[in-house]
């Protein structure tokens, strides 16, 4: 049996704030596109993180191209008040993804793109890719895992604390996720301890009063080393020095970090001060696991009755998109987001660049360049009827 068939001028993948940003400015430029989304809502990213996740970045900067965010919404939406909020945008723009589409394969073919999903072929002129960034958990191995008799669950699986309190919880990592994990578990009566095996920055969101994303992209334009020198008096004097504790900082600063290596530092909301009053326990990195536990780099031996490894995610666009060298990095990231690309014709990827000015913001501006990009690409004649 042949699998259907359907023609657009565009086809998006996803229906997360990337996605459905660029559908949207395709939308105001009036260019027609398909959104298809392999599960059966907006935003399942952010429908599947734990409850206690609220934005690190202020609403005022947040929010998607032509719909703000509610008045009433506090300064830093909860988890759920984005996920209505993608939903209200997805309404508000009569923006209809096609649910339960798994793309499998995407190709050029005949000057087309060619995406398959598990049941229909669709052809369009133009692929967008905003399947996000955490599209894939990654867990890492270590020695001894196999006979370890806890529970080990990444932390896209874990909900909130609730089923683990009383228990002796090991979270590895101290990226955004594993911090506030640490705190909900806390705040659920759990004993938590993070393992952090490499040098972290760490920033406060605010900084007396005005959100580190506001002076992030007051300082847009300065070199990342003067921004960080800038910075840095304070930053010691709001977080004083963190090394008695087992958190070693490194030798480049936040802003460098995010411009040169793409990695978010880790924006603290309360789990330092819970570090210093001795209600969250440090360690090092992990050398292997026990039946018990597990044993530190440092030759400590600790028992732990759940482990969660906040040890990130990885886009894996590789997995289904086949295209030529020069186009995918590390882990399946795009060498460029928000723009047109050399090395893949009619290819655009949103929502994969790392900003000290925070990723919905930095999507925005993705989406509203993409939807130029491909609205001026497809303004050249006959091109509106190959639309369907």
């Amino acid at each position: 049996m042949n699998p259907a068939s359907r023609t657009s001028a565009v086809v998006v993948v996803g229906a997360g704030p990337a996605g459905l940003a660029v559908a949207a400015c395709l939308q105001k430029k009036k260019v027609p596109c398909i959104v298809l989304e392999q599960h059966d809502h907006v935003g399942s990213s952010w429908l599947g993180h734990y409850h206690r996740l609220h934005l690190h970045t202020d609403k005022a900067h947040s929010a998607l191209p032509f719909y703000d965010f509610p008045k009433s919404y506090p300064r830093y939406p909860s988890r759920q008040q984005v996920v209505d909020y993608l939903n209200a945008y997805a309404r508000h723009h009569q923006i209809q993804p096609l649910h339960g589409q798994k793309i499998v394969r995407a190709c050029r073919t005949e000057g087309d793109w060619e995406i398959h999903s598990q049941d229909t072929v669709y052809r369009a002129r133009s692929l967008v890719v905003a399947a996000g960034y955490n599209r894939e958990p990654q867990r890492p191995a270590w020695p001894g895992m196999d006979a370890y008799q806890g529970q080990i669950l990444h932390s896209s699986a874990y909900t909130h604390g609730a089923s683990l309190k009383g228990q002796r919880v090991l979270v590895v990592g101290l990226g955004n996720s594993g911090g506030e994990i640490a705190i909900d578990l806390h705040e659920h009566g759990a004993q938590p301890t993070l393992a952090v095996r490499s040098p972290v920055n760490v920033i406060r969101r605010e900084v007396f009063g005005i959100p580190f994303l506001t002076i992030g992209i007051l300082q847009k334009a300065l070199p990342p080393q003067w921004a960080d020198a800038l910075n840095a008096p304070v930053m010691r004097m709001l977080t004083g020095d963190l090394s008695q504790y087992g958190l070693r900082q490194p030798d480049e600063g936040p802003i460098t970090q995010i411009r040169k290596h793409g990695r978010v530092p880790f924006i603290d909301v309360g789990t330092i001060q819970l570090i210093k009053q001795g209600q969250v326990q440090v360690r090092p990195g992990i050398e292997r696991f026990t039946e018990q536990g597990v044993v530190f780099s440092d030759g400590r031996d600790e028992a732990f009755d759940t482990v969660v490894l906040a040890t990130g995610y990885r886009p894996n666009v590789q997995s289904w998109l086949e295209v030529g060298d020069g186009v995918l990095g590390e882990g399946g990231a795009p060498v460029a987001s928000g723009q047109a690309l050399e090395r893949a014709q009619d290819l655009y990827f949103c929502g994969y660049h790392v900003s000290a000015t925070g990723m919905l913001r930095e999507i925005a501006q993705e989406a509203l360049q993409i939807g130029q990009l491909i609205a001026r690409s497809h303004g050249q004649p006959g091109n509106a009827a190959r639309a369907a």
